[in-house]
């Protein structure tokens, strides 16, 4: 919502209430004192009468309305026992002031709206408060490449301002409405328009937000400032939705209609039982019964507890689409994890360059290009070579688990895998290398290749050791096997290694791990993994500074927090455990309620103020256990284990190249 504020309406209905519970309350004290005389009491009933007009028609407008509602479209919502209880006090009060056989309950009637608006107001202002909704500033912090003058930062869409000029890389999302300024522009739309023709652009063009760059990287100038709730809006849209295998929301609906069927049931046994015992309770105990239940407590439950949980994890840089995505986190039983870029640390191990020696102007050529993308591979390839200048980059094209081409400086430049330098008759020469390769071939002929050593992110061990015990694991990588023993080592025998995986290949393999029944959670880069992380239950895309913005998947994280995965985990099914708490303190606040409401010893207005007790006991349960759950797992977790960033290799971008003769690479 835009405006999560209180409406003024609300104010206006709680102050009518208000003012007639006070003054009818005036008029009563001599009926409270047995001062009253039969003219004064016509007199006062009278008075009451008016001013319970308004509050009946006005202040209690909202639930004559949603009561409305879920009677024409068949539902028993919570309104519905509330207006009859309603209707109940005031027909008997009326009937009584008019045929002068009593004063009536029109103090009760206005002390009743009063404090079930108290309790909306209550529940308004805590949303407002929690702020459980996304906004501006609480959104998860994609960073991009901001330009000033030649000098090149990275910033956080917060930061972004109208006027900025910014550098968009192929895959990259244009954060705001903007002009392009430089480059060649191939805008993909279908994250807002469905369309999956990308769109050319041309320097001096209007380019819409939200739209992502397919090719070389192109220099933007903003328009207007960043909307991130129209980002948010794009992470939420119907395409990318998935799926669930059930919901605490479907439980709390369900429990709510019966609930509402029950709480009438009881409500017509009192009134009939005390017809006949005492008639003086009857209307009193079935409008009681009527009052005091409070589903409403149950409804809180969930949305509550869940976003709760969804707050404290935001500010531990895990960021979830929805508070529903911590209920499918509590049922997964496999993880599928890939691993450059999200098991191994992107600016940890070394790159050393296998070849011949290229001369400067071949340096540079290779450093525009891997630039343009945002592959760890390339980024650190680019950090390698980044004392070189940057050229212009044309015919940039990038091929999801292949590689990277265009032209710089006049060359025409290829890196990628061997395989696919095999389909375009480059044949390569074998490496023993236990690590990452990236082959370079300059016009057409082959030059070397890139070799990248990746250190594990510090814990993943651990974690790997701690999820194995209740999880069945995977690992999917588009890398060869050269790692695969200390991989098996890792993950034990029993799990599945795959490795040369196509983004098809990791895809089909989620695809069929659920379709064996089986809840899955995907953890990867959210580059190659766009389909598998669409694929499973739950999509957990581990980002470095770099905008890797993934509308398939469901869970943003800083990709220091993936060694945090186990505590995650547990901190779901905790969660969910207190949802079901919560449950049973509402369940148990009516029972006594309820029981004691029907024997005819609370009198409506009590009941009036224990409904929005109830609600604040459930809501500061639910709140307040979820958080102080998060903080004891979380704390249990780093006394055991001291977690430490990664650390980054200085030398990638200052130290000479290594290079051997072609022949030694063979």
């Amino acid at each position: 919502q835009k405006d999560s504020k209180v409406p003024r309406r609300l104010w206006l209905q709680l102050g009518v209430a208000g003012f007639a519970f006070g003054n009818i309350m005036l008029f009563s004290i001599s009926s409270y004192l047995g001062l009253d005389t039969e003219q004064f009491q016509r007199l006062f009933g009278c008075l009451s009468f008016a001013l319970a007009l308004p509050v009946v028609f006005y202040s209690a407008a909202d639930y004559w309305k949603a009561a409305w509602i879920g009677l024409r479209q068949r539902l028993l919502t919570i309104e519905v026992p509330i207006a009859a209880g309603i209707i109940a006090i005031f027909g008997q009060s009326t009937y009584e002031v008019f045929t002068g056989t009593g004063e009536g309950y029109f103090d009760s009637l206005a002390g009743l709206l009063f404090f079930l608006n108290c309790g909306r107001l209550f529940q308004h202002k805590t949303y407002e408060r929690l702020a459980f909704d996304r906004d501006y500033k609480s959104f998860f912090p994609i960073s991009v490449i901001r330009k000033r003058g030649e000098k090149e930062e990275s910033v956080s869409l917060s930061q972004v301002k109208a006027g900025d000029r910014l550098i968009i890389r192929n895959g990259e999302l244009i954060p705001a409405d903007a002009t392009l300024v430089r480059g060649k522009a191939v805008i993909d739309y279908s994250f807002v328009t469905g369309e999956s023709e990308p769109a050319a652009r041309e320097p001096g063009d209007h380019l819409y937000a939200g739209g992502r760059q397919v090719g070389e990287a192109i220099e933007i100038e903003t328009a207007k400032e960043v909307s991130q709730s129209y980002l948010t809006s794009l992470w939420n849209q119907e395409a990318f939705r998935k799926e669930k295998k059930g919901s605490l929301n479907t439980l709390t609906n369900q429990f709510s209609y019966r609930f509402t069927k029950l709480v009438f049931a009881v409500a017509t046994i009192a009134a009939v039982y005390w017809m006949f015992a005492d008639q003086s309770l009857a209307l009193k105990a079935f409008v009681s019964v009527l009052i005091v239940a409070c589903p409403c407590a149950l409804a809180l439950a969930a949305p509550f507890s869940l976003g709760a949980g969804h707050r404290f994890l935001a500010r531990r840089n895990v960021f979830l689409k929805a508070p529903s995505v911590i209920e499918t986190l509590a049922k997964v039983d496999s993880i599928v994890f890939d691993k450059t870029g999200t098991l191994t640390a992107a600016g940890a191990g070394s790159v050393v360059f296998q070849g011949l020696p290229l001369e400067p102007e071949e340096e540079s050529a290779v450093f525009s290009l891997a630039r343009q993308s945002t592959h760890p591979h390339s980024v650190r390839i680019g950090e390698l070579l980044s004392h070189q200048t940057s050229e212009p980059v044309r015919s940039f094209s990038e091929k999801t688990g292949c590689g990277i081409e265009g032209l710089a400086g006049g060359r025409e430049i290829w890196m990628g895998s061997a395989a696919w330098f095999a389909t375009r008759g480059l044949n390569v020469p074998a490496t023993d290398s236990g690590s990452s390769v990236v082959h370079l071939a300059i016009d057409r002929r082959y030059r070397g290749a890139f070799v990248l050593t990746s250190a594990l992110r510090p814990g993943t061990g651990k974690l790997l050791q701690r999820l194995a015990a209740n999880y069945e694991l995977a690992l999917l990588s588009g890398d060869n096997e050269r790692q695969r023993e200390q991989f098996t080592k890792l993950f034990g025998n029993t799990a599945a290694l795959h490795f040369n995986q196509s983004p098809q290949k990791k895809l089909q393999f989620v695809g069929d791990l659920r379709d064996s029944s089986r809840t899955v959670m995907m953890v990867g880069d959210g580059l190659n993994d766009a389909g598998a992380l669409k694929q499973s239950d739950v999509g957990v895309a581990g980002v470095e500074n770099i905008s890797a913005f993934s509308p398939a998947c469901d869970v943003i994280m800083s990709a220091g927090m993936v060694p945090r995965l186990h505590e995650i985990l547990k901190f779901s099914k905790a969660t969910v455990r207190v949802v079901r708490w919560s449950f049973l303190i509402s369940t148990i606040y009516n029972v006594i309620g309820i029981s004691i409401a029907a024997s005819g010893k609370l009198a409506p207005v009590v009941c009036a103020v224990l409904m929005p007790i109830s609600s604040v006991t459930v809501v500061v349960f639910a709140c307040g256990m979820t958080t102080w759950m998060g903080r004891r797992i979380f704390e249990q977790a780093d006394r055991e284990t001291e977690f430490i960033p990664a650390p980054r290799d200085r030398a990638l971008s200052s130290a000479p190249l290594n290079l051997q003769p072609a022949e030694e690479v063979a």
